[in-house]
């Protein structure tokens, strides 16, 4: 019933909570006037209905609240522990600072509650726009972002993105890059570590390593995680437990890459004599370990600052195009030793 969404009025949420069209009023505009818990009751009440506001009636009585929207659905631990974000929000910071914009930054256990976080931020116009990461395949966020008529863009594929504005970087050519480098080293057997699988880049880069790695007839396997240090150290001791082990590894962040070091070096292995090394997203972790680690290099601050830059964009209508295309700023930095 997806018409429905449009029906739904205050009058009815009013109804079905037992209160007054103006309470219901007062809660949605999240002005005073009525009760915490009357106001709680009524934004429950607009999730489970779908409301949608009336886009008409906001551009006539509402000013912008200069103020953009990031949720995160990740472990508050893994989000501590990863560089990427740290760097990625400091390139959004970066360009917000410039514009007297401020970033809504909210940690959620799920995909559930960031839906429900996006329906509360409409409801109570306290964002302009929203920032969306770790795409998924068939990704929820997009169709419920459509209904609310909340302006984003993507942080991904285009070919996740069904149309909304992306930016994004080449992960098959990256991955393509980091197997052919292995390879020019003499390497046959490979393992991945992998992030979670039902993260749309991760799905991308798995079909590009099954393809590349056929291509040059290379043995592999993949291993998936949560991103965290203890599942790529878990992830590594299960590669190493293989037959034939591999010589290299390629991780999906510098911070398994770390912590897969550590268990290599436990096991009285040599990085890079026997087993070699490769680090997605590359961060100062990477050189101040020993031995340094190979990284394919991405820029996090810059790719903040850009999303950052063409949300804004679209929410001044210059951001025409449905897909906004990076180059891939993928790039290899290879420290002193570690392939």
């Amino acid at each position: 019933m997806p018409d429905a969404v449009h029906r739904v009025t205050i009058k009815e949420i009013a109804r079905r909570c037992g209160v007054s069209p103006g309470a219901v009023s007062y809660a949605l505009n999240n002005r005073p006037g009525v009760s915490e818990a009357t106001r709680a009751r009524v934004l429950q009440v607009a999730a489970e209905l779908e409301w949608v506001p009336n886009r008409a009636a906001r551009q006539l009585s509402a000013a912008r609240s200069e103020t953009l929207g990031l949720v995160l659905a990740r472990s508050a631990q893994t989000l501590v522990e990863e560089p990427y974000f740290m760097g990625f929000v400091g390139g959004v910071e970066s360009v917000l600072s410039e514009r007297s914009y401020a970033l809504a930054l909210q940690v959620v256990a799920d995909l559930d509650e960031e839906l429900l976080t996006y329906r509360k931020w409409s409801a109570e116009r306290r964002v302009d726009g929203v920032i969306v990461v770790d795409l998924r395949v068939g990704d929820p966020r997009i169709a419920v972002l459509r209904k609310l008529g909340m302006p984003a863009v993507l942080v991904g594929d285009p070919t996740l993105a069904d149309g909304m504005p992306c930016v994004w970087t080449d992960g098959t050519a990256a991955m393509n890059a980091a197997l052919e480098h292995v390879a020019s080293l003499g390497h046959r057997t490979v393992a991945r570590v992998a992030g979670r699988p039902d993260f749309g880049d991760v799905w991308i880069r798995d079909r590009a390593f099954d393809l590349a790695t056929h291509r040059l007839q290379l043995a592999a396997r993949i291993h998936h995680t949560d991103y965290s240090a203890h599942e790529g150290a878990t992830a590594t001791r299960a590669a190493l437990a293989e037959y034939p082990r591999p010589t290299a590894i390629v991780y999906d962040n510098d911070l398994m890459a770390v912590a897969g070091l550590a268990v290599i070096q436990g096991q009285s292995l040599r990085v890079p004599e026997d087993v070699t090394l490769v680090a997605w997203d590359d961060s100062p972790l990477c050189s101040i370990t020993r031995p340094t680690l190979t990284a394919l290099s991405h820029n996090t601050v810059g790719y903040g600052a850009e999303v950052t830059r063409h949300l804004l964009d679209a929410l001044t209508g210059r951001l025409s195009t449905a897909v906004v295309g990076s180059p891939p700023i993928h790039r290899w930095r290879t420290h002193n030793s570690g392939g």
